[in-house]
């Protein structure tokens, strides 16, 4: 550093971080990204042993999912807003620390109520960390730069994603551990992480005199929560159409209207609506909203038909989706060394989104009867064209914003492709609970699925053989069927990509950008 005072400026600029304080910044980052990815998807294979220990319901099975998705989706915007305002470092370790006190709570938790509750506070901390990372990212490497460190987050994301479950499974088949510590074990991780970036996390302190727009974000927040619980409930609690749905549907839509009326009157909205006016950001936005429909909503209940269906233990059922987390490793990082070597991005959206839905179209032909090694081909395929769509979204998002909404755009992104997750979890999860109830019925009588047993999931070793081999079937048409909802909506992720335009990757990162378009804005007022 030099000994003279800097100008105003190059203060807060400072050099650019060498490779390697940006890998030790990213250690601690990636870590923090892993954790808080892995809460939302560690518990699936504990489920049913938590709802049994714990006395819960099918609507509590469900709930434990769906709530921590709809705090992290909600709380988005928020922590994207503030992290154009505030220190990005303070904000990701508080966000940590919210998941590590969440964490601690549901591993203690000894009822389904206070669970509930542990697993809205892991959700905000887990949007914090969701949003923040890639806005980190975004600050410390040019986007030219970005992909080859994009493709390492895309696949940590994925890992996370998809991990969950077999990590879920070793913990809830190990006696001397348990389902308790599917929330314990990222606690030590969140620690570390905190630790990790106090030591190598430098950016600086942009303070802005602004307010938050806290009536926006209380409107938005409470729109896109009440559509949440809409999908989550309708076709189980209620019918889709009734008038709980009209009642839910237009609060909800009524609650954004207002969210946006407020939104293009603050002086500092939480989601600048001009952003949407590129198209790059608007078509990102929506493509992240298919992507988290048909990703999401289909990959959360293969778990469930690996042990239902084809009768594996969790510990199995984990392992069994180790081809899409190599699937989606493998081309996350190999595209994000080839975009930073060749400067070219569009094509991977492209490739990316055709070889998604063409998993989803292999993963809808399953059954109850289809082999190890043809699900692992189909699963694979899947992941590869999840690993090059998802996290490249982002980087064109990113590329073609001021830097002063980067923040802004970024957390757009992440939370239309979590809300995208959430509603394709709870929607998706109620067309398979209708699915397997219409097919128990036709299968076995309406008294199968009398007083509500449809709602819950079979204990496999107390049916007789012939009824086995039936809920095997039924489970096995249903989840396919999933995948046949899932693969439309995957092409027109396709469609959505196709329009939008490439072009050249910035060589300076966000910081540096910043600095410049506010000296050139200065320079044009004087």
């Amino acid at each position: 550093m030099t000994t003279t005072a800097p100008p105003a400026d190059s203060a807060e600029v400072g050099t650019r971080m060498s490779r390697r304080e940006v890998l030790q910044a990213l250690s601690g980052l990636m870590v923090g990204m892993f954790v808080s990815i892995l809460a939302s998807t560690v518990v699936a294979n504990a489920l049913p042993r938590i709802i049994a220990d714990l006395n819960g319901s099918q609507t509590v099975y469900t709930w434990i999912v769906t709530s921590e998705l709809l705090a992290m989706t909600a709380t988005v915007p928020l922590w994207g807003k503030m992290a154009d305002l505030y220190s990005k470092k303070l904000l990701i370790q508080l966000s940590l620390g919210l998941f590590v006190v969440g964490s601690l709570i549901a591993g203690f938790t000894p009822n389904v109520e206070v669970l509930l509750l542990s697993r809205v506070v892991q959700g905000i901390g887990a949007g914090g960390m969701t949003a923040l990372a890639t806005i980190v990212m975004a600050a410390m490497i040019p986007p030219r730069e970005l992909g080859r460190y994009a493709g390492i987050f895309g696949a940590v994301f994925g890992v996370g994603t998809i991990a969950g479950p077999l990590i879920g499974g070793l913990l809830v088949d190990t006696s001397w551990l348990g389902w308790r510590w599917c929330f314990l074990i990222g606690v030590p991780f969140s620690i570390l992480s905190i630790a990790l970036l106090q030591r190598t996390l430098h950016l600086p302190v942009v303070r802005r005199k602004a307010r938050i727009d806290w009536l926006g974000a209380v409107l938005i927040t409470s729109g896109v929560s009440t559509l949440l619980i809409w999908s989550s409930l309708a076709g189980n609690k209620f019918d889709w159409a009734s008038g709980w749905t009209v009642l839910m549907v237009v609060g909800g839509l009524i609650l954004l209207a207002l969210a946006v009326f407020v939104e293009s009157r603050a002086v500092e909205p939480i989601v600048p609506l001009d952003i949407f006016r590129n198209r790059t950001v608007s078509l990102a936005t929506i493509a992240s909203v298919l992507v988290g429909v048909a990703m999401f909503g289909g990959t959360v209940f293969l778990s469930q038909y690996f042990q239902i269906s084809l009768g594996k233990s969790p510990t199995v059922a984990g392992l069994m989706s180790l081809p899409m987390i190599f699937g989606l490793l493998v081309s996350s990082t190999v595209a994000g060394q080839l975009i930073t070597k060749f400067g070219r991005w569009k094509a991977y959206l492209v490739a990316g989104a055709a070889v998604m839905t063409l998993g989803m179209v292999l993963l809808g032909t399953i059954d109850a009867r289809t082999s190890v090694v043809v699900l692992s081909i189909y699963m694979a395929v899947l992941g590869i064209g999840v690993g090059m769509l998802m996290q490249n979204l982002v980087l064109a998002a990113q590329n073609d914003v001021p830097a002063n909404e980067l923040g802004a755009a970024t957390s757009t992104l992440t939370f239309f492709r979590s809300m995208g997750g959430a509603i394709g979890v709870s929607a998706l999860g109620a067309v398979l609970a209708n699915r397997v109830t219409s097919l128990t019925t036709e299968r076995l009588g309406p008294a199968a699925t009398a007083g509500g047993g449809s709602a819950e999931v079979p204990d496999l070793s107390t049916l007789p053989e012939p009824v086995l081999r039936i809920i095997q079937d039924v489970y096995g048409t249903a989840t396919a069927d999933l995948f046949l909802v899932g693969a439309p909506i995957a092409l027109l992720a396709l469609v959505v990509v196709l329009f939008i335009k490439e072009k050249p990757l910035h060589t300076l990162s966000g910081d540096e950008r910043r600095v410049q378009e506010e000296a050139a804005a200065k320079a044009a007022i004087h």
